[in-house]
């Protein structure tokens, strides 16, 4: 075949000389040169986008790592706020079972009405001496604290995001708080209150810590409705924190058993280098350790 016609580089155009090397033009060789810079260009450029894409999904593999963490980080948190929560709950049964007691027996002719013993009779105490100790429902929320901000919650998705929200910044969670810290409080400013500016005029010595106190001025305490009554209402609220303890508590097992589903499906996907894909259901996936079985709480025995 005739090789195709070279021409002088005196005789070209201006805009051929720019594309020129050496004496002479050649479209053959102007062409042979552009698809081997084409070429180069193309290895250079998605070589270039496969090592971004490779780097970008490298970081998306540590992102998705480091969620799983913090999700069973989260799972064990809830587990830990169930448990709190079944304490909480035992020690508001006893709380309130002992001052209902007292509350039952208010109005009977007893020196000892405000005394309460042990099987032994060995050991005894006033229960109203501790009326003005109060424990706020405070469970744990370090972890939650810790990831809130961190894109964990987009890993698990908008909706279950929401459920396991509602375990630490719920409605449910802040009338807890309030029943349990302000609400309390008020009961118990009102019965110092009382102490300090009746009980005082009219008591010659006011030592609430000494039992010996109680059954010397019982018919006193008992003459004065004002704190049987804010008994009573103490008691009344004490008993709707358990139903509210209860419908948390069982917010909390729900939520603690869709982590525990989420985070097996992540374990079991499969993961080649940085890329994960779901795993058939055709092929068995290795076991993982699983937290304990959650603990259920005992049916109430409140009157």
């Amino acid at each position: 075949m005739a090789k195709k016609k070279e021409l002088d580089r005196e005789k070209l155009s201006w805009y051929l000389r720019l594309i020129t090397l050496g004496d002479r033009f050649s479209y053959q060789d102007f062409f042979d040169r552009f698809k081997k810079g084409f070429v180069e260009f193309l290895i250079v450029f998605f070589g270039v986008l496969v090592s971004f894409s490779v780097e970008q999904q490298g970081e998306n593999f540590g992102d998705r790592e480091s969620n799983i963490d913090n999700l069973i980080g989260l799972r064990d948190e809830l587990i830990d706020m169930h448990e709190y929560t079944l304490e909480y709950i035992g020690q508001n049964e006893w709380v309130t079972e002992m001052y209902y007691e007292q509350y039952l027996r208010w109005d009977q002719d007893n020196d000892s009405v405000f005394i309460n013993y042990e099987s032994d009779e060995g050991f005894h105490y006033a229960p109203m001496t501790y009326y003005t100790n109060r424990d706020a429902f405070n469970p744990p929320r370090v972890v939650y604290d810790a990831i809130k901000l961190d894109g964990t919650f987009r890993f698990l998705g908008s909706d279950i995001g929401r459920m396991i929200n509602n375990n630490y910044d719920g409605t449910d969670l802040k009338y807890l708080i309030t029943n349990t810290d302000k609400e309390e409080k008020g009961f118990i400013d009102d019965f110092s209150y009382r102490l300090g500016h009746q009980w005082v005029f009219d008591l010659k010595e006011i030592d609430v810590e000494d039992t010996a106190f109680w059954v010397s001025n019982r018919k006193y305490i008992q003459r004065d409705y004002f704190i049987k009554y804010n008994l009573f209402k103490r008691i009344e609220l004490w008993r709707q924190i358990r139903e509210q303890l209860e419908d948390y508590d069982a917010n909390l097992q729900e939520n603690i058993k869709v982590l525990n589903q989420v985070i097996a499906e992540k374990e079991t996907e499969i993961v080649v280098v940085w890329w994960w894909f779901s795993r058939p259901s055709w092929l068995p996936a290795s076991q993982k350790s699983e937290p304990e079985e959650l603990q259920d709480p005992e049916p109430s025995t409140d009157p």
